[in-house]
Parts: structure tokens; sequence; C-alpha cells
């Protein structure tokens, strides 16, 4: 699993049939900072992600990938390699908070 930041979302009119229906989100995976260790750090990379958990854009959320994606009620038989499984409420690392849903920006 992965946390990454929703940034936004994907229309697509034309898909295959099992595919109807289905929230694609952009999402963006974040890091540990690694110098400071006390703040969440984008990757600098990008993916299309199914939302089982209405999700919004902005928000910190949980993804898994690969095969794992397809494990989900939701997503079995789909054809995707992300999914969104949560949404993050906080992240503490060696017990301070490095983020919290409830004091974002």
């Amino acid at each position: 699993m992965f946390i990454a930041k929703v940034t936004g979302a994907v229309v697509s009119t034309q898909k295959v049939e099992k595919m109807t229906g289905r929230k694609l989100m952009v999402v963006e995976p974040y890091r540990l900072d690694e110098k400071q260790r006390d703040r969440l750090v984008t990757t600098g990379r990008t993916f299309v992600a199914v939302d089982t958990v209405g999700a919004g854009e902005g928000e910190f959320v949980l993804i898994t990938q690969g095969s794992s994606a397809r494990l989900t009620p939701e997503t079995k038989d789909l054809p995707v390699d992300t999914v969104i499984i949560g949404i993050v409420d906080a992240v503490h690392v060696d017990r301070a908070c490095v983020f919290s849903r409830e004091q974002k920006d």
C-alpha cells in the first residue's frame, strides 16, 4: 500500500463495459521526507486509480497496485492496476504527526 493525494479526475465515455460507472481519479503517491522526516512529499509520479471509497480531490488516500488492486469485492475481475482503498485521517512517524486531515493546509 501507498499514501497518495487525489489531484484530479478522469472522465472516459468510451470504455470496456465492466468499467462503466467506475469513478477514476488521478493520484500522486507521497513518501516521508528523507531529510526532515516531519512531512510527506510527492514522489513526482501520477497514476489513475479506481475509487472505491468516495475520495475527493485534495484528500490523502491509501492506494494499492498490481494484482492486489483486484482483490477488493468492488474491483474483482476488473482490468485495473491501481485502486483507492481508504481515506487517510492521520500519519504518525517516530511518535510525531506528519499529516492530519484535521490540520491540512
